[in-house]
């Protein structure tokens, strides 16, 4: 079964714009990670679910002319943006190619494996994280980012924002994944058999700005998957919606991202 049968997020050129926002929001910290791995310059770096390459182009900065990125995903509109953003910002060190990432075949060993939330919509993360394990250069590192869905939380309390993380919840649930992967984070890469697996978490949270529209553009953005498992009518998902976006543009609400879970670790030098 192909991931892309069970991506419950709609795709496309309305999905890139989403994800642009997420990157936003997420970019202070996912750089912050990479400094406390130790990121070289020079360094190949597979970005899997790369979407329309936001951090595919950091890391190409990140490891400068000298080093190789390579990022794939399943949605080639989204790949079809990402490349012509590349020439734009004249990167010339990173590549995308269309690919499952549950059956691609790696032709070259890399020194970085990265992904953000990506493994929460695999019915088998474990295998995945295994056959990646097999495209790292000894010594090498896999890192992940991923959320756990119900570390959410908003003040004040909300029904629609409480009835969001329900519908979110059981559409993953539904495609056979996992909304809240990111506690199993660690626990895996240690079964891959990585060495020294290493964890942070944080939670971008806001009382104005991008981060507060998260929810109400991912609400409606998983309308076809709650149409389709008849979770909710169209008229329940049209007020959830409102009402998020209410709560996100009143400046005295607060209202957070999952909480997301940040893990790394190594591949055995022998």
């Amino acid at each position: 079964m192909k991931m892309n049968e069970h991506y419950v997020i709609r795709g496309g050129v309305p999905g890139r714009e989403r994800l642009r926002i997420l990157a936003r929001v997420m970019q202070p910290t996912t750089r912050h990670l990479f400094e406390q791995i130790g990121l070289e310059k020079g360094s190949s770096c597979l970005d899997l679910g790369c979407g329309g390459g936001d951090v595919s182009f950091d890391l190409a900065r990140w490891v400068g002319s000298t080093g190789m990125i390579l990022g794939l995903d399943m949605d080639e509109e989204k790949l079809a943006m990402a490349r012509c953003e590349a020439e734009a910002q004249n990167l010339d060190n990173i590549s995308f190619a269309l690919s499952d990432i549950t059956t691609w075949q790696a032709e070259t060993k890399f020194d970085m494996i990265y992904g953000r939330f990506i493994l929460t919509h695999l019915q088998d993360p474990a295998s995945v994280l295994a056959h990646m394990a097999q495209a790292l250069r000894p010594g090498g590192i896999m890192v992940f980012e991923d959320i756990d869905f119900t570390g959410h939380f908003c003040y004040p309390a909300s029904a629609a924002f409480n009835r969001y993380v329900e519908l979110y919840s059981e559409v993953v649930h539904r495609a056979g994944a996992d909304p809240n992967i990111g506690l199993r984070l660690p626990g895996l890469l240690a079964e891959t058999h990585l060495e020294n697996v290493q964890m942070n978490v944080v939670q971008p949270a806001a009382r104005q700005g991008e981060a507060k529209i998260m929810a109400p553009l991912t609400m409606d953005y998983i309308r076809n998957s709650v149409l389709i498992h008849e979770l909710a009518a169209e008229q329940e998902i049209e007020e959830i919606v409102s009402a998020l976006y209410t709560f996100a543009y009143n400046p005295n609400t607060v209202l957070s991202l999952p909480r997301v879970v940040q893990a790394w670790g190594y591949r055995p030098q022998g």
